[in-house]
């Protein structure tokens, strides 16, 4: 039996020590069995109530297109700039105000559809939002 022997100090250990997985399983089981029961006792508490009630009426919703050559489209039909402050003035008096979904070409100018978002604005709609395609 010949100490320092080449082959026996070079050989590659080839399993994992499982000791100290061993080890730490062993930790997490004893922190687990000491916790559970104290989790188990809470405290109670009065919470408030909530009261949800849908939402009976729906706002409508208007579609204002602009079209590439600038021209306004309301739900479809055509509108001139004149009439477009007063149909947003009308539309933002409404009871539940409805929801304005502005939807503009992509040729079109971006002034064109930012001046129907200052209209907008002007009129007292508070719900813009755009349509756009995937």
């Amino acid at each position: 039996m010949a100490f320092g022997t080449q082959d026996d100090t070079d050989e590659v250990m080839n399993e994992i020590n499982m000791t100290p997985l061993v080890d730490v399983m062993l930790v997490l089981l004893i922190i687990f069995i000491i916790t559970v029961p104290v989790m188990k006792h809470s405290v109670n508490v009065d919470l408030p109530r909530a009261v949800n009630q849908p939402e009976r009426i729906k706002p409508e919703t208007v579609r204002l297109s602009v079209a590439a050559d600038g021209a306004y489209f309301w739900n479809g039909n055509a509108i001139a700039d004149s009439e477009l402050e007063n149909q947003l003035k009308t539309e933002a008096a409404k009871e539940p105000q409805p929801d304005l979904h502005i939807r503009g070409d992509k040729e079109v100018r971006y002034e064109r559809v930012a001046q129907a978002m200052a209209a907008a604005q002007r009129a007292g709609v508070r719900k813009i939002g755009f349509v756009t395609e995937p």
